[in-house]
């Protein structure tokens, strides 16, 4: 595939949206009498639609109906759920040749039925699904049941494992059923680490017509098991806390004593990375932020450190499994372990390769790209699953200074957004200085200064208009329960006007409620996701397990040290959000809403370790590391903003910055950055009066293939596109002067760039300079000058007067040329500090390209 571009991963944003109409003909023959039509579409005018499906009987109509079909709580609902919403009210389905759309019953019926869907009536076991396992999903079941089959074949009594490596979207709960199916069994159990994914798993079965006559139950919907008749396939789903928990005195909680009289035919884990094997580790199967509070009263002996650890690192707790006869009091003839990021379990070895489904993101993007080549005309299964996209960003000094340290002198985000007390008096430490990101994010203030601030204003998520509508309904990861308090405290400010659009909900803290409990206010603030904006909170809920199709973007506002965390969490927003056969009747079209989906990262070092560890864990056979993340990232983009240029970073790229924190190599891109030359009309005017100057770009090494007079040439084609754009302001361009227009601009602006790139090529040699002299307070400048002026001819081809002249008409920044420098040579001593080594003793200055500045 090839690397997306900047256009690829920046799609414009779809605004389709699902209506539902209702119309009768104004003189209808005998059999229409009576009847009205129930539709859906998508199309912005409904009458368009109507008059398509008359065809060419066209006839007169009244619409009486043209409604979005959407819930109060944002899930949306079909015009068949409509009509069957009428069937069930002892309404008549008329069919007339193929169409099923025609009801008995009058306007106001439809708009009933329409009212009770919006209201939250919710259909349950309609079954109405009927869509087949994708190839990956029938694989996995039937590599899981050869190998049960080939386990039992050996030893009847036996009972294997399996482990599904499959990411989120994988659809795990719908093929899980498929393989229980297969099977024919009557009993599954599901228990999960991470109560919030319930109502994915409930929904599956209820919605499905190859669950038809299952039954579902949960301590949530109540119902006994035992009282299932045992020819009817029952499912129960359970948190291992509850479940498998015991209670004061070491025995089965008695409301589950039953669980242990049944004979399971297969038991699910779910979310299986979180683990289950410490006793510590019971704590963290609610939301990650309740840890601390558990962890004080139920392990008061344990340090506030232990218990901070714990928040972060809950995926790295995993210790290799137990038989399941040492603390599972139940008996099933199989297991299924169930996992997108199962990295502790592969690396000791629990499963080996026999006993592992894998299915990766890498795997899904490849699929999704390659359907349209090998079934060509079909509806693509993959279509609806957006591209992830990861923008990392670098601090402003004025931030980077109030929370950075650590290894690698990274910035701290847990220090940043370090926060105190409680409810509505929660406030940040760094409370200004929040402020002032509030300020950077959104481009109200811009921190660059002298010639950054000449070029393309800074792509900040909330300040770019391609990126803020991927920002309608976003995911704020904070550190703590204080910390989304606070930030939700910060918001509502009144001199915050900008964030007052947004809806803020936290989803934190006790008062957010355990697991799904904290999932409908977040539902209920988005609505359909077409007319709201919001912002959720959270430091751990629902960061696992849950769907929210209209998220598409998520900003880490916190350290983490496990790429299975980072990535859980990323993934929340690459649930698909799309339109199903929207006009009611091509069941291959699809409407995709969210194409593309973004990870907002602002410690770019710790983002791209994450990246880095997560490709290579994926590619666990590759013995180079950079295909492995080039495997990935040619369909995960990675751009990173530097304070100057936003930049696609290849494989090679994120693996130095990984494998070096920050590295010298993303340091020495800075002498790739458009901000260190000058290719403006008054600079290239003053290169071309100056005969010492042309001479000079002449001899940079490739100049002479950009063709003669290159310089006059985009000065005088420049100027005549001004010309024609100031007429066309006018209205007085002709065709032929649009397409010379459009011709011109074209070729100036592609010279111009290749002589950017030019002058780039011939900058990025001047750092080999910076190695030639351990005098740190020499400037650059001196070293080229005084102490290999010789060598830099060799090196770039000019001499160190045509260097020095072409500095003076400002071809060249020696401002941004301070910076690279700086900035090396900061990096160079913080890394030797780290190993031990004060480099220069008693350094009071260090040189920079033409300056000297005081350590």
């Amino acid at each position: 595939m090839n690397k997306p571009s900047i256009d690829d991963i920046l799609t414009p944003k779809p605004d389709a949206r699902l209506r539902i109409y209702a119309w009768t003909p104004n003189d209808p023959p005998a059999a229409y009498v009576g009847l009205i039509k129930v539709g859906q579409t998508t199309r912005g005018d409904v009458n368009d639609r109507i008059r398509q499906s008359q065809g060419q009987m066209q006839q007169a109509y009244t619409l009486h109906i043209n409604d979005v079909a959407e819930r109060e709580d944002g899930s949306g609902f079909r015009d068949g759920d409509v009509r069957q919403r009428l069937i069930q009210k002892g309404f008549e389905n008329v069919v007339i040749g193929a169409s099923r759309e025609w009801m008995r019953c009058s306007p106001a019926d439809v708009k009933t039925a329409i009212a009770e869907l919006k209201s939250g009536l919710r259909f349950s076991g309609t079954h109405h699904d009927s869509f087949p396992m994708r190839a990956e999903q029938a694989q996995a079941v039937e590599q899981t049941y050869a190998y049960y089959r080939s386990r039992w074949d050996q030893d009847a009594k036996a009972v294997p494992r399996f482990l599904w490596n499959a990411k989120m979207r994988f659809g795990k709960t719908f093929t899980s059923y498929q393989l229980a199916r297969k099977l024919a069994a009557k009993r599954v159990l599901v228990v999960t680490f991470k109560p919030a994914v319930e109502d994915a798993w409930a929904a599956d079965l209820e919605n499905h017509r190859d669950f038809d006559g299952w039954q579902y139950l949960s301590r949530n919907t109540g119902g006994d098991p035992r009282s299932v008749p045992k020819d009817t396939p029952l499912v129960y789903f359970g948190s291992f806390q509850d479940l498998l928990g015991k209670d004061a005195t070491g025995n089965i909680k008695p409301r589950n004593e039953w669980i242990h009289t049944i004979n399971w035919d297969l038991v699910v884990f779910d979310e299986y990375h979180f683990g289950a094997w410490r006793e510590s580790a019971r704590l963290l199967f609610a939301d990650d932020e309740e840890v601390v509070e558990r962890t004080e009263t139920l392990l008061a002996a344990k340090t506030k450190a232990q218990i901070d650890q714990f928040n972060e690192t809950a995926a790295d707790l995993q210790q290799p499994l137990e038989p399941e006869t040492e603390f599972l009091p139940i008996t099933t003839r199989a297991y299924l372990y169930l996992s997108g990021t199962p990295f502790k379990a592969l690396a000791t070895g629990e499963f080996i390769e026999e006993q592992i489904f894998n299915w990766t993101y890498t795997d899904e993007q490849r699929a999704k790209a390659a359907w349209g080549i090998t079934h060509s005309g079909k509806r693509n299964p993959y279509a609806s699953l957006p591209m992830l996209s990861l923008f990392t960003y670098q601090m402003p000094d004025e931030l980077l200074a109030i929370a950075s340290g650590g290894q690698f002198d990274e910035f701290d985000l847990n220090e940043f957004f370090k926060a105190k007390g409680t409810g509505v008096r929660a406030q940040f430490e760094h409370r200004d200085y929040v402020q002032m990101w509030l300020d950077v994010i959104r481009g109200q203030k811009d921190m660059r200064t002298g010639e950054a601030l000449k070029l393309r204003k800074a792509p900040w998520p909330y300040s770019d208009g391609q990126l803020r509508p991927w920002l309608q309904h976003s995911f704020w990861f904070l550190p703590n329960v204080a910390a989304c308090e606070a930030m939700a405290n910060l918001l509502s400010e009144a001199h915050n006007v900008f964030w007052h659009d947004y809806t803020v909900i936290v989803a934190a803290g006790t008062g957010a409620g355990i697991g799904l409990e904290a999932l409908p206010p977040v539902r209920k603030a988005i609505g359909s996701g077409f007319d709201s904006k919001t912002i959720t909170l959270s430091c751990g809920k629902l960061t696992t397990g849950v769907t929210v199709p209209q998220w598409s973007s998520i900003l880490m506002l916190r350290n983490l040290t496990s790429p299975e965390t980072y990535f859980q969490a990323a993934f929340r927003v690459q649930s698909p959000w799309s339109i199903k056969n929207p006009d009611g009747d091509d069941p291959d079209r699809e409407d995709i809403l969210k194409p593309v989906c973004f990870v907002f990262d602002f410690a770019p070092t710790r983002a791209l370790r994450q990246l880095s560890e997560y490709g290579i864990r994926l590619s666990p056979g590759e013995s180079n590391p950079e295909n492995a993340v080039r495997n990935l990232v040619s369909f995960l983009p990675v751009l990173a903003y530097d304070g100057a240029n936003m930049m696609q970073i290849d494989a090679g790229g994120i693996l130095d910055i990984a494998m070096a924190g920050t590295s010298a190599t993303l340091l020495a891109r800075k002498w790739e950055s458009a901000m260190l030359v000058n290719v403006d009309n008054d600079t290239l005017r003053r290169v071309l009066d100056n005969p010492e100057a042309m001479a000079a770009v002449e001899r940079i090494e490739g100049w002479r293939a950009l063709g003669d007079n290159v310089i006059e040439t985009i000065i005088n084609k420049s100027d005549k596109v001004k010309e024609l754009k100031k007429k066309a302001k006018d209205g007085d361009l002709s065709k032929a002067e649009k397409k010379e227009l459009s011709d011109e601009e074209r070729e100036y602006k592609s010279k111009r760039k290749q002589i950017q790139e030019k002058l780039i090529k011939f900058a990025t040699r001047i750092p080999a300079f910076m190695y030639l002299t351990d005098f740190r307070e020499n400037t650059l400048v001196d070293v080229i000058t005084k102490i290999e002026p010789e060598l830099f001819l060799t090196v770039t081809g000019l001499t160190v007067e045509d260097f020095n002249l072409l500095v003076r008409l400002r071809v060249f920044n020696t401002e941004r040329m301070n910076e690279a420098v700086f900035a090396f040579r900061r990096y160079e001593d913080a890394s030797l500090r780290y190993t031990g080594i004060d480099s220069h003793e008693g350094l009071t200055h260090i040189g920079g390209y033409d300056t000297v500045v005081a350590v």
